[in-house]
């Protein structure tokens, strides 16, 4: 089977995952080893974006989370890939050495971009008047939306700021709502 090849550096926590993306995907890969990021990974990744797209791609896990929130910070073009917790569970482990390729594929072709986008005007307040945040069925309506536009799990602040990066903007956000994508 011909590898697919991708021109991003992809960063993922551990060897496992490197190894199991080795196996479908022809691309550069950065281990962060562990949810204590080094310093010389970081400057390594920094130097890396400064000509090439990074992507990372953690666990769906709050260590993978503490990653992503790190290098987000250090590395403000960095795109974000996003495996969903329930496609990426085996033997009681979560994680993306526990997906498969055809669920990380997928993630990786739906990138979040780190940083806001200029052209989107959403508030907290929109969130709500969408029923996202502070009602009964929110937690239900965010994880339809999260799975649609494969923006990993979210609260309303990261919602909110996931939607901002993409340049999602109020009247396409209602359209979404009213009518499902």
């Amino acid at each position: 089977m011909k590898k697919q090849h991708l021109d991003a550096v992809l960063v993922v926590e551990g060897k496992t995952d490197k190894d199991l993306i080795d196996s479908f995907l022809d691309c550069d890969i950065v281990l962060t080893n562990g949810s204590e990021v080094s310093r010389g990974t970081i400057d390594y990744l920094k130097e890396i974006s400064k000509t090439r797209p990074i992507i990372i791609l953690t666990d769906p896990d709050a260590p993978g989370k503490r990653i992503r929130d790190i290098l987000n910070h250090e590395i403000p073009s960095a795109q974000n890939a996003f495996v969903p917790k329930e496609k990426s569970i085996k033997r009681h482990k979560v994680g993306v050495a526990e997906s498969d390729p055809a669920t990380i594929l997928d993630a990786i072709s739906h990138l979040v971009p780190s940083a806001p986008s200029p052209q989107s005007d959403l508030t907290m307040t929109d969130l709500y008047a969408f029923g996202l945040v502070g009602q009964e069925d929110s937690v239900k309506k965010r994880k339809e939306l999260e799975d649609t536009l494969h923006l990993g799990h979210t609260n309303g602040k990261t919602l909110l700021s996931r939607l901002r990066a993409l340049g999602y903007t109020r009247q396409t956000l209602k359209e979404i709502c009213q009518n499902g994508r």
